[in-house]
Protein backbone atom coordinates (compact mmCIF):
# COMPACT_ATOMS: atom_id res chain seq x y z
CA UNK A 1 0.00 0.00 0.00
CA UNK A 2 2.88 2.51 1.07
CA UNK A 3 4.57 2.23 -2.45
CA UNK A 4 1.45 2.36 -4.43
CA UNK A 5 0.63 5.31 -2.68
CA UNK A 6 4.39 6.79 -2.88
CA UNK A 7 4.34 6.06 -6.69
CA UNK A 8 0.97 8.24 -7.23
CA UNK A 9 2.05 11.17 -4.73
CA UNK A 10 5.55 11.42 -6.23
CA UNK A 11 3.98 11.26 -9.99
CA UNK A 12 1.43 14.34 -8.69
CA UNK A 13 4.52 16.07 -7.22
CA UNK A 14 7.04 16.25 -9.98
CA UNK A 15 3.93 16.95 -12.65
CA UNK A 16 3.08 19.78 -10.44
CA UNK A 17 6.86 21.06 -9.65
CA UNK A 18 8.20 20.29 -13.22
CA UNK A 19 5.91 22.23 -14.87
CA UNK A 20 6.98 25.90 -14.20
CA UNK A 21 3.90 27.84 -15.46
CA UNK A 22 2.18 25.97 -12.56
CA UNK A 23 4.44 26.28 -9.58
CA UNK A 24 4.23 30.31 -10.32
CA UNK A 25 1.24 30.66 -10.63
CA UNK A 26 0.04 28.72 -7.70
CA UNK A 27 2.90 28.98 -5.38
CA UNK A 28 4.76 32.19 -5.97
CA UNK A 29 2.40 34.73 -7.37
CA UNK A 30 -0.81 34.54 -5.32
CA UNK A 31 0.97 35.61 -2.79
CA UNK A 32 3.27 38.22 -4.51
CA UNK A 33 0.03 39.72 -6.25
CA UNK A 34 -1.80 39.55 -2.40
CA UNK A 35 1.21 41.59 -0.93
CA UNK A 36 1.54 44.03 -3.72
CA UNK A 37 -1.90 44.62 -4.12
CA UNK A 38 -2.92 44.83 -0.08
CA UNK A 39 0.17 47.29 -0.39
CA UNK A 40 -0.68 49.38 -2.68
CA UNK A 41 -4.35 49.61 -1.46
CA UNK A 42 -2.74 50.84 1.92
CA UNK A 43 -0.65 53.59 0.73
CA UNK A 44 -3.66 54.81 -1.59
CA UNK A 45 -6.04 55.13 1.57
CA UNK A 46 -3.11 56.10 3.43
CA UNK A 47 -2.44 59.22 1.25
CA UNK A 48 -5.80 60.07 0.97
CA UNK A 49 -5.99 60.25 4.57
CA UNK A 50 -2.62 62.37 4.80
CA UNK A 51 -4.57 64.65 2.11
CA UNK A 52 -7.62 64.67 4.06
CA UNK A 53 -5.16 66.38 6.97
CA UNK A 54 -3.80 69.28 4.87
CA UNK A 55 -6.78 69.92 3.12
CA UNK A 56 -7.89 73.72 3.73
CA UNK A 57 -11.73 74.38 2.69
CA UNK A 58 -11.98 77.36 0.69
CA UNK A 59 -15.27 79.75 1.60
CA UNK A 60 -17.13 82.73 0.87
CA UNK A 61 -19.04 84.03 3.76
CA UNK A 62 -22.19 86.31 3.55
CA UNK A 63 -22.86 88.48 7.10
CA UNK A 64 -19.63 86.92 9.13
CA UNK A 65 -20.61 87.70 12.22
CA UNK A 66 -17.37 89.09 14.73
CA UNK A 67 -17.82 85.73 16.91
CA UNK A 68 -17.28 83.27 14.27
CA UNK A 69 -14.54 85.31 12.80
CA UNK A 70 -12.89 84.88 15.72
CA UNK A 71 -13.02 81.24 15.54
CA UNK A 72 -11.94 80.73 12.43
CA UNK A 73 -8.55 82.81 13.24
CA UNK A 74 -7.82 80.67 15.86
CA UNK A 75 -7.23 77.41 14.28
CA UNK A 76 -9.74 76.04 11.78
CA UNK A 77 -8.70 74.59 8.29
CA UNK A 78 -10.25 77.59 5.99
CA UNK A 79 -9.99 80.15 3.75
CA UNK A 80 -12.60 82.42 3.71
CA UNK A 81 -13.52 85.99 1.72
CA UNK A 82 -16.37 87.51 2.28
CA UNK A 83 -19.37 88.12 -0.10
CA UNK A 84 -20.71 91.84 0.11
CA UNK A 85 -24.30 91.98 -1.80
CA UNK A 86 -26.59 89.41 -3.13
CA UNK A 87 -25.52 89.42 -6.62
CA UNK A 88 -21.69 87.86 -5.26
CA UNK A 89 -24.01 85.54 -3.34
CA UNK A 90 -25.61 84.55 -6.12
CA UNK A 91 -22.85 84.64 -8.83
CA UNK A 92 -20.87 82.27 -5.90
CA UNK A 93 -23.63 79.89 -5.98
CA UNK A 94 -24.03 79.70 -9.33
CA UNK A 95 -20.14 78.38 -9.78
CA UNK A 96 -20.50 76.21 -7.01
CA UNK A 97 -23.16 74.00 -8.40
CA UNK A 98 -21.36 74.22 -11.69
CA UNK A 99 -17.91 73.21 -10.03
CA UNK A 100 -16.62 76.41 -11.49
CA UNK A 101 -13.58 78.29 -9.40
CA UNK A 102 -12.21 77.23 -6.15
CA UNK A 103 -14.56 77.98 -3.98
CA UNK A 104 -15.83 75.01 -1.72
CA UNK A 105 -18.56 76.35 0.56
CA UNK A 106 -20.75 79.13 0.53
CA UNK A 107 -22.03 80.07 4.06
CA UNK A 108 -24.86 83.03 4.92
CA UNK A 109 -25.19 83.98 8.41
CA UNK A 110 -28.21 86.12 9.38
CA UNK A 111 -27.65 89.60 9.37
CA UNK A 112 -27.62 90.33 13.57
CA UNK A 113 -26.60 86.67 13.94
CA UNK A 114 -24.64 87.33 17.35
CA UNK A 115 -27.48 89.58 18.72
CA UNK A 116 -29.89 86.80 17.68
CA UNK A 117 -27.93 83.95 19.31
CA UNK A 118 -27.74 85.95 22.61
CA UNK A 119 -31.25 86.90 23.17
CA UNK A 120 -32.77 83.41 22.08
CA UNK A 121 -34.03 81.04 24.68
CA UNK A 122 -34.51 77.50 24.13
CA UNK A 123 -37.76 77.26 25.69
CA UNK A 124 -39.48 80.24 24.34
CA UNK A 125 -40.41 77.66 21.38
CA UNK A 126 -39.64 80.21 18.31
CA UNK A 127 -37.32 79.01 15.61
CA UNK A 128 -33.05 79.20 16.25
CA UNK A 129 -31.25 81.84 14.52
CA UNK A 130 -30.42 79.15 11.45
CA UNK A 131 -26.92 79.25 9.50
CA UNK A 132 -27.35 78.67 5.65
CA UNK A 133 -24.29 76.04 4.27
CA UNK A 134 -24.41 75.80 -0.07
CA UNK A 135 -21.88 72.78 -1.25
CA UNK A 136 -21.83 70.45 -3.78
CA UNK A 137 -21.54 66.88 -3.33
CA UNK A 138 -20.77 65.61 -6.35
CA UNK A 139 -16.94 67.56 -5.38
CA UNK A 140 -14.93 65.28 -2.59
CA UNK A 141 -13.41 68.47 -1.82
CA UNK A 142 -16.73 70.27 -0.78
CA UNK A 143 -18.17 67.35 0.61
CA UNK A 144 -15.26 67.55 2.92
CA UNK A 145 -15.38 71.07 3.30
CA UNK A 146 -19.20 70.99 4.12
CA UNK A 147 -18.03 68.22 7.32
CA UNK A 148 -15.38 70.57 8.38
CA UNK A 149 -17.80 73.58 8.42
CA UNK A 150 -20.37 71.55 10.25
CA UNK A 151 -18.41 70.19 12.69
CA UNK A 152 -16.99 74.02 13.74
CA UNK A 153 -20.50 75.25 13.99
CA UNK A 154 -21.79 72.29 16.22
CA UNK A 155 -18.60 72.31 18.20
CA UNK A 156 -19.28 76.76 18.88
CA UNK A 157 -23.01 75.84 19.75
CA UNK A 158 -22.17 73.26 22.40
CA UNK A 159 -19.32 75.90 23.57
CA UNK A 160 -21.76 78.75 23.87
CA UNK A 161 -23.99 76.60 26.65
CA UNK A 162 -20.85 74.03 27.95
CA UNK A 163 -21.64 72.89 31.23
CA UNK A 164 -19.48 69.46 31.51
CA UNK A 165 -16.59 67.95 28.84
CA UNK A 166 -16.98 64.71 27.72
CA UNK A 167 -13.24 62.86 27.43
CA UNK A 168 -11.21 66.26 27.89
CA UNK A 169 -7.64 66.15 25.26
CA UNK A 170 -4.48 64.84 26.88
CA UNK A 171 -5.53 61.67 28.51
CA UNK A 172 -5.89 58.12 27.17
CA UNK A 173 -9.62 56.71 27.21
CA UNK A 174 -9.36 54.11 24.44
CA UNK A 175 -8.15 50.88 27.02
CA UNK A 176 -8.00 48.45 24.21
CA UNK A 177 -4.09 47.32 23.85
CA UNK A 178 -2.03 46.92 20.84
CA UNK A 179 -2.94 43.23 21.42
CA UNK A 180 -6.81 43.42 21.15
CA UNK A 181 -7.02 46.29 18.25
CA UNK A 182 -4.44 43.23 15.83
CA UNK A 183 -6.63 40.31 17.07
CA UNK A 184 -9.59 42.23 16.29
CA UNK A 185 -8.66 42.69 12.56
CA UNK A 186 -7.28 39.41 12.24
CA UNK A 187 -9.92 37.12 13.69
CA UNK A 188 -12.44 39.59 11.07
CA UNK A 189 -10.43 39.10 8.01
CA UNK A 190 -7.91 36.23 7.97
CA UNK A 191 -10.69 33.09 8.00
CA UNK A 192 -12.95 34.32 5.36
CA UNK A 193 -9.69 35.29 3.46
CA UNK A 194 -7.53 31.84 4.25
CA UNK A 195 -10.75 30.02 3.36
CA UNK A 196 -11.08 31.38 0.04
CA UNK A 197 -7.13 31.40 -0.65
CA UNK A 198 -7.16 27.34 0.09
CA UNK A 199 -10.12 26.49 -1.93
CA UNK A 200 -8.18 28.73 -4.98
CA UNK A 201 -5.19 26.56 -4.28
CA UNK A 202 -7.72 23.60 -4.81
CA UNK A 203 -9.36 24.65 -7.41
CA UNK A 204 -5.99 24.92 -9.09
CA UNK A 205 -4.74 21.61 -9.23
CA UNK A 206 -7.53 19.01 -8.45
CA UNK A 207 -9.39 18.90 -11.44
CA UNK A 208 -6.62 19.13 -13.51
CA UNK A 209 -5.33 16.15 -11.72
CA UNK A 210 -8.12 14.17 -11.93
CA UNK A 211 -10.91 15.74 -14.48
CA UNK A 212 -8.13 16.42 -16.58
CA UNK A 213 -6.69 13.00 -16.88
CA UNK A 214 -10.16 11.60 -17.50
CA UNK A 215 -10.42 14.47 -20.45
CA UNK A 216 -6.74 13.09 -21.80
CA UNK A 217 -7.23 9.27 -21.11
CA UNK A 218 -4.16 9.22 -18.79
CA UNK A 219 -6.43 8.18 -16.61
CA UNK A 220 -7.12 4.73 -17.56
CA UNK A 221 -3.30 3.81 -17.87
CA UNK A 222 -3.94 4.18 -13.70
CA UNK A 223 -7.26 2.07 -13.72
CA UNK A 224 -5.65 -0.97 -15.39
CA UNK A 225 -2.38 -1.33 -13.13
CA UNK A 226 -2.98 -3.94 -9.92
CA UNK A 227 -2.86 -1.24 -8.05
CA UNK A 228 -5.81 -0.78 -5.89
CA UNK A 229 -7.97 2.40 -6.43
CA UNK A 230 -8.15 2.89 -2.91
CA UNK A 231 -4.53 3.33 -2.84
CA UNK A 232 -5.00 5.73 -6.22
CA UNK A 233 -7.11 7.65 -4.24
CA UNK A 234 -5.94 8.49 -1.01
CA UNK A 235 -2.35 9.04 -2.99
CA UNK A 236 -4.20 11.68 -5.07
CA UNK A 237 -5.63 13.15 -2.41
CA UNK A 238 -2.54 13.20 -0.30
CA UNK A 239 0.10 15.39 -3.01
CA UNK A 240 -3.09 17.15 -4.15
CA UNK A 241 -3.58 18.25 -0.15
CA UNK A 242 0.07 19.24 -0.23
CA UNK A 243 0.20 21.45 -3.11
CA UNK A 244 -2.90 23.21 -2.29
CA UNK A 245 -1.39 23.55 1.46
CA UNK A 246 1.67 25.01 -0.28
CA UNK A 247 -0.33 27.25 -2.54
CA UNK A 248 -2.56 28.58 0.98
CA UNK A 249 0.77 29.27 2.58
CA UNK A 250 1.66 31.38 -0.15
CA UNK A 251 -1.13 33.36 -0.18
CA UNK A 252 -1.70 33.68 3.78
CA UNK A 253 2.27 34.63 3.90
CA UNK A 254 1.73 37.73 1.68
CA UNK A 255 -1.66 38.75 3.09
CA UNK A 256 0.43 38.61 6.58
CA UNK A 257 2.45 40.94 5.62
CA UNK A 258 0.58 43.38 3.82
CA UNK A 259 -2.08 43.67 6.22
CA UNK A 260 -0.93 46.08 8.45
CA UNK A 261 0.31 48.33 5.68
CA UNK A 262 -3.60 48.21 4.34
CA UNK A 263 -5.18 48.41 7.64
CA UNK A 264 -2.91 52.14 7.84
CA UNK A 265 -1.49 51.02 11.13
CA UNK A 266 1.78 49.41 11.01
CA UNK A 267 3.25 50.25 14.58
CA UNK A 268 -0.54 48.80 15.68
CA UNK A 269 -1.37 46.23 13.88
CA UNK A 270 1.15 43.29 13.43
CA UNK A 271 1.41 39.60 13.65
CA UNK A 272 3.91 39.90 16.63
CA UNK A 273 0.50 38.79 19.36
CA UNK A 274 0.95 35.52 18.26
CA UNK A 275 3.21 32.97 19.56
CA UNK A 276 4.71 29.98 18.19
CA UNK A 277 1.80 27.56 19.76
CA UNK A 278 -0.87 29.79 17.99
CA UNK A 279 0.78 29.21 14.36
CA UNK A 280 0.96 25.34 14.78
CA UNK A 281 -2.55 25.02 16.04
CA UNK A 282 -3.46 27.27 12.83
CA UNK A 283 -1.43 24.71 11.03
CA UNK A 284 -3.73 22.09 12.37
CA UNK A 285 -6.72 23.31 11.86
CA UNK A 286 -5.31 24.22 7.67
CA UNK A 287 -3.78 20.54 7.07
CA UNK A 288 -7.34 19.39 7.85
CA UNK A 289 -9.58 21.80 6.20
CA UNK A 290 -7.55 21.45 3.12
CA UNK A 291 -8.02 17.70 3.52
CA UNK A 292 -11.90 17.93 3.34
CA UNK A 293 -11.11 20.57 0.45
CA UNK A 294 -9.24 18.27 -1.98
CA UNK A 295 -11.69 15.34 -1.22
CA UNK A 296 -14.42 17.25 -2.11
CA UNK A 297 -13.00 18.80 -5.05
CA UNK A 298 -11.59 15.34 -6.27
CA UNK A 299 -14.93 14.09 -6.11
CA UNK A 300 -16.66 16.41 -8.48
CA UNK A 301 -13.49 16.82 -10.90
CA UNK A 302 -13.77 12.77 -10.99
CA UNK A 303 -17.73 13.26 -11.41
CA UNK A 304 -17.14 15.90 -14.62
CA UNK A 305 -15.94 14.87 -17.70
CA UNK A 306 -13.34 17.93 -18.61
CA UNK A 307 -11.69 20.14 -16.94
CA UNK A 308 -14.22 23.17 -17.69
CA UNK A 309 -17.20 21.30 -16.58
CA UNK A 310 -15.16 20.16 -13.13
CA UNK A 311 -14.36 24.10 -12.37
CA UNK A 312 -17.85 24.97 -13.23
CA UNK A 313 -19.31 22.75 -10.41
CA UNK A 314 -16.87 23.86 -8.06
CA UNK A 315 -17.26 27.49 -8.07
CA UNK A 316 -20.69 27.30 -6.39
CA UNK A 317 -19.01 25.48 -3.94
CA UNK A 318 -16.16 28.05 -3.33
CA UNK A 319 -18.62 30.82 -2.83
CA UNK A 320 -20.51 28.78 -0.27
CA UNK A 321 -17.13 28.35 1.79
CA UNK A 322 -16.38 32.10 1.39
CA UNK A 323 -20.03 32.62 2.90
CA UNK A 324 -19.04 30.44 5.78
CA UNK A 325 -15.93 32.30 6.24
CA UNK A 326 -18.14 35.75 6.53
CA UNK A 327 -19.78 34.37 9.73
CA UNK A 328 -16.26 35.27 11.31
CA UNK A 329 -17.25 39.12 10.91
CA UNK A 330 -21.03 38.33 12.93
CA UNK A 331 -20.68 37.60 16.21
CA UNK A 332 -24.14 36.24 16.48
CA UNK A 333 -23.05 33.49 14.20
CA UNK A 334 -20.14 32.76 16.21
CA UNK A 335 -21.07 29.49 18.27
CA UNK A 336 -18.22 27.95 20.59
CA UNK A 337 -20.68 25.02 21.99
CA UNK A 338 -18.49 21.70 20.58
CA UNK A 339 -21.36 20.47 18.39
CA UNK A 340 -21.37 23.10 16.15
CA UNK A 341 -17.44 22.75 15.30
CA UNK A 342 -18.92 18.86 13.65
CA UNK A 343 -19.98 21.33 10.67
CA UNK A 344 -17.49 20.87 8.01
CA UNK A 345 -15.83 24.24 6.95
CA UNK A 346 -17.75 26.17 9.32
CA UNK A 347 -16.02 24.46 12.54
CA UNK A 348 -12.67 25.76 10.62
CA UNK A 349 -13.87 29.64 10.01
CA UNK A 350 -14.25 29.52 13.61
CA UNK A 351 -11.26 27.75 15.07
CA UNK A 352 -9.44 30.46 12.90
CA UNK A 353 -11.45 33.29 14.50
CA UNK A 354 -10.57 31.87 18.25
CA UNK A 355 -7.19 31.25 17.53
CA UNK A 356 -6.87 35.18 15.89
CA UNK A 357 -9.21 36.71 18.59
CA UNK A 358 -6.77 34.86 20.88
CA UNK A 359 -9.42 32.82 22.56
CA UNK A 360 -8.13 29.51 21.41
CA UNK A 361 -10.44 26.56 22.75
CA UNK A 362 -8.61 23.27 22.54
CA UNK A 363 -11.27 21.58 22.79
CA UNK A 364 -13.19 22.68 19.93
CA UNK A 365 -9.64 22.73 17.68
CA UNK A 366 -10.18 18.78 18.61
CA UNK A 367 -12.91 18.24 17.69
CA UNK A 368 -12.63 20.23 13.94
CA UNK A 369 -9.73 18.22 13.47
CA UNK A 370 -11.16 14.99 13.92
CA UNK A 371 -14.43 15.97 12.14
CA UNK A 372 -12.43 17.07 9.09
CA UNK A 373 -10.15 13.87 8.89
CA UNK A 374 -13.22 11.70 9.45
CA UNK A 375 -14.92 13.52 6.42
CA UNK A 376 -11.85 13.35 4.28
CA UNK A 377 -11.66 9.60 5.12
CA UNK A 378 -15.01 9.50 3.56
CA UNK A 379 -14.32 11.33 0.86
CA UNK A 380 -11.32 9.17 0.05
CA UNK A 381 -14.26 5.97 0.08
CA UNK A 382 -16.35 8.07 -2.32
CA UNK A 383 -13.48 8.75 -4.69
CA UNK A 384 -12.59 5.02 -4.14
CA UNK A 385 -16.27 4.16 -5.39
CA UNK A 386 -16.23 6.52 -8.60
CA UNK A 387 -12.52 5.27 -9.22
CA UNK A 388 -13.98 1.32 -9.28
CA UNK A 389 -17.00 2.76 -11.32
CA UNK A 390 -16.09 2.61 -15.14
CA UNK A 391 -19.59 4.58 -16.17
CA UNK A 392 -18.10 7.48 -14.21
CA UNK A 393 -14.52 7.07 -15.13
CA UNK A 394 -15.18 6.47 -18.48
CA UNK A 395 -18.22 8.83 -19.50
CA UNK A 396 -18.17 11.27 -22.63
Amino acid sequence: MKSNMMTVIRKELTRFFTDRRMVLTTLLMPGIMIYLLYSLMGQGLSSQYEDSEDFVAKVQVEALPESIRMVWEQDVPLEYTELSGTDEKEEALEALAEGEGECHLVVSFPENFDAEVADYQVSSGQPAPAVEIYYNSSDTDSQSAYGVMKGMLDSYESALANKFDVNPDGNQYDLASEEDLSAQVFSMMVPMLMMAFLFSGCMAIAPESIAGEKERGTIATLLVTPMKRSHLALGKVISLSLIAILSGLSSFLGMMLSLPKLMGGGDVINANVYGLQDYLVLLLVILSTVLVIVAVVSIVSAFAKNVKEAAGWVTPIMIVSMLLGVTSMVESLCKTEPVWFLIPLYNSVQCMNGIFSLNTDMVNIAVTVFANICYAGIGVVVLTRMFNSEKVMFSK
